[in-house]
């Protein structure tokens, strides 16, 4: 009895705290971080760049992140097939890569409704709201499983693995129906009006581990994590880098700009977790530097790839 009322006075707490505070409050913190790092480093930041001698690198960096959208496109079909629902083609790939623009509109979360909204129309509600929902555990699961390498220095990352553990059949359907008695802003935006009358339809995962979903979303990170490797050393002359230590660095500062939705696409939190995590290992200028040009590239290769959507919805409202 002791324990049952200490938890539900500790669900009461948790209910007390404003998150949405903390998050917003994270990003302007990381925001202004990044913001003094860069005027402090100001007069040794230049973004003069040969592109005769360096545009193939900055090229390549391009096409990585081009490939990291595709990859986390194919990661999300293959969790609505675990889900349950087959496709034939490959418009829910398409679909995917041309909103994720979308995660760069304030709020964080319309690329999520279009999704939602695209998947219900030929499957049911439920695994539209679930696969949607799910998507960033999956993103969260790879990258942490990238950063749990920094075993090799501490067996603190061993901590990092924990959430592979939860991604499996048994427990991703407890996760389910927690999400299914959710209340709030969630449901307004995607139009349920009867929740708990949606969740009743089963959900038929197709195996106990979705092997596949995790090593596209593992190579998603990979891709990425290339893309920023490859900026480095287009302004990096100095010595070798361990390239282990920065896949460490980056999968873990990645992670934190994900989980923080008032980060539009992650901005700002990824650049400061990054320049708090890799110190002064690297010189602070060519750090910045790079992590500007990535964040460009990055920017523009999900833009681009947008781009037939955005001119289908501005011509709509026009």
């Amino acid at each position: 009895m002791r324990f049952k009322k200490s938890n539900h006075l500790y669900l009461k707490l948790l209910k007390k705290i404003n998150f949405g505070v903390l998050k917003t409050f994270f990003f302007i913190s990381s925001l202004s971080y990044f913001c003094i790092y860069f005027f402090y480093n100001i007069d040794e930041i230049s973004f003069d760049i040969n592109f005769e001698r360096n545009g193939i690198n900055l090229s390549l960096s391009f096409l990585f992140c081009v490939l990291s959208n595709y990859l986390n496109a194919y990661a999300w079909k293959y969790i609505v097939k675990w889900f349950g629902k087959e496709f034939q083609s490959n418009n829910l790939v398409s679909f995917y890569v041309l909103t994720n623009s979308l995660k760069y509109v304030p709020g964080g979360m319309w690329h999520f409704v279009e999704r939602f909204n695209f998947i219900k129309k030929i499957s049911n509600t439920q695994i539209a709201l679930y696969s949607t929902l799910i998507e960033p555990y999956f993103m969260l699961s790879g990258s942490f499983l990238m950063a749990s390498l920094g075993l090799i220095f501490s067996p603190f990352y061993i901590f990092l693995i924990f959430p592979l553990v939860f991604l499996n059949r048994k427990f991703i359907l407890l996760i389910l129906k927690r999400l299914g008695s959710l209340k709030g802003k969630v449901f307004e935006v995607l139009r349920i009006p009867n929740a708990k009358a949606q969740f009743e339809e089963k959900i038929k995962i197709a195996s106990f581990f979705p092997t596949k979903a995790l090593f596209l979303e593992i190579g998603f990170v990979l891709s990425k994590f290339i893309g920023f490797y490859i900026c480095l050393n287009t302004f990096y002359t100095g010595n070798a880098i361990n390239s282990i230590s920065l896949l460490v660095i980056f999968s873990l500062s990645w992670s934190l700009g994900l989980v923080v939705p008032a980060a539009p696409g992650g901005v700002g939190v990824f650049e400061a977790c990054f320049l708090f995590f890799v110190s002064k290992s690297i010189p602070q200028n060519i750090i910045l530097i790079s992590l500007i040009y990535f964040r460009v590239i990055s920017t523009s290769a999900d833009l681009l790839l947008s781009l037939p959507f955005l001119i289908s919805r501005i011509s709509k409202r026009i």
